[in-house]
């Protein structure tokens, strides 16, 4: 809508200094109060149906009956408003509802803040800076519980049908149960869909990381459509592949190679980390699965007298270890680590780390949800040489992509 030179000219015509227009007092700030005061007068004439004073407002059973007053908080600060009422009550009015407190957008820039890991502290001390507003605790607390709902809906949502690579892992918080700070695991499923794209399949809470549990989380995966996967990406976790198995027998467990290095370096002095890791990678750098048998066998030959545990780790897990081996160098780094959802872990461990510890296990499903909304807008593009990967998984794994 175009407004006139005039108007603003007028509207102007005593400012002085940049608080005469933007200050809490300012022409803005009283320039939308009588706004929001004219359209509430006009939804009155409309909810009536004739205009103040009007003659044919008589004998129509309902008239004005003055004025209430109502503070709203926005990003501006607080406002009193006069809000017209009818005799009958049955005024409702559109743009300032009747139990609304806050403008629209404040409640959204409150979890947009909470999201970004702020404390309840951090956040009261951000609004009063940015719009002179006090805000208590226990509004805070209000407006990101209502993020729960979302939650719940999102973590029952249908899912597809086949993921072709799914991602599971779990990251330490710390939360306060019965007086004492203890850590809960939050166990994470990140699926790559058929077109790509990286999607979170669900978040779940629960005391420590056990393979038990996580067949508990791919059963509801099943329940809740998930009938194949295709490659399942996980670390070294006792019995993992059997709980796999246990669900989706046909899945192909693969075995994280960054995990299995990390946990192999465990053992290797200072001085010699370089060399065993330079060691590592040729064995799963290898063109082949025969060459890969080749480099470990070396491997041991080298570093057995110092570091027999480590050559007898990774033919213990050989048969989770290889199966990325099967597909062109350009394809195996989507496959042959965890670093997708590793990578979404750093996001989540930055929002939460200034926090010592989370009051109730909701309170950590609102800000890790709420930081994964914020990650998950990122994931607009499918992972590097997909189309080339769906060609060779089509062939690799026949019948099951339909």
């Amino acid at each position: 809508m175009a407004i006139r030179d005039e108007l603003l000219d007028e509207l102007l015509k005593d400012y002085k200094n940049p608080e005469d227009l933007l200050g809490e007092e300012g022409i803005l700030q009283e320039l939308t109060k009588r706004l929001l005061e004219r359209a509430l007068e006009g939804e009155m004439t409309e909810h009536l149906g004739y205009s103040k004073h009007a003659a044919e407002g008589k004998g129509t059973g309902n008239s004005r009956n003055g004025h209430g007053e109502k503070t709203v908080t926005g990003k501006s600060g607080k406002m009193q408003l006069k809000v017209p009422r009818d005799r009958k009550s049955e005024f409702e009015p559109q743009i300032v509802g009747k139990r609304q407190k806050r403008f629209d957008g404040f409640d959204d820039r409150i979890i947009s803040l909470y999201a970004r890991g702020m404390t309840v502290r951090e956040i009261q001390e951000h609004l009063y800076e940015l719009y002179k507003v006090e805000v208590s605790p226990t509004l805070i607390s209000t407006v990101t519980d209502a993020v729960l709902d979302d939650v719940k809906a999102w973590q029952s949502r249908p899912l597809d049908p086949v993921y072709p690579i799914v991602y599971l892992d779990a990251i330490m918080v710390k939360s306060r149960q019965d007086g004492q700070v203890r850590n809960r695991a939050v166990y994470l499923a990140l699926g790559v869909n058929m077109e790509g794209q990286k999607e979170l399949l669900g978040l779940w809470i629960a005391g420590t990381e056990g393979a038990k549990f996580w067949m508990g989380i791919l059963n509801e995966l099943k329940n809740r459509g998930v009938r194949d996967m295709l490659i399942c990406c996980v670390d070294g976790l006792t019995g993992f592949p059997d709980a796999i198995e246990a669900v989706y027998p046909q899945t192909q467990v693969q075995l994280c190679i960054v995990h299995m290095v990390r946990h192999s370096l465990k053992y290797v002095s200072w001085k010699e980390r370089k060399t065993v890791a330079k060691d590592l990678k040729a064995i799963y750098s290898a063109a082949t699965v025969e060459k890969a048998e080749l480099a470990l066998d070396e491997f041991a030959a080298r570093w057995d007298e110092r570091y027999p545990t480590i050559s007898a780790s990774w033919r213990r897990h050989w048969n989770e270890i290889i199966p990325f081996f099967a597909f062109p160098a350009d394809i195996r780094r989507a496959i042959y680590t965890t670093n997708a959802i590793e990578s979404l872990n750093r996001t989540l461990r930055k929002v939460i780390k200034n926090r010592q510890a989370f009051p109730t296990d909701e309170a950590i499903l609102k800000i890790l949800y709420l930081a994964l909304n914020n990650a998950s807008k990122k994931w607009t593009m499918p992972i590097r040489h997909w189309k080339a990967a769906l060609n060779q998984f089509a062939i690799a794994f026949e019948g099951r992509l339909a």
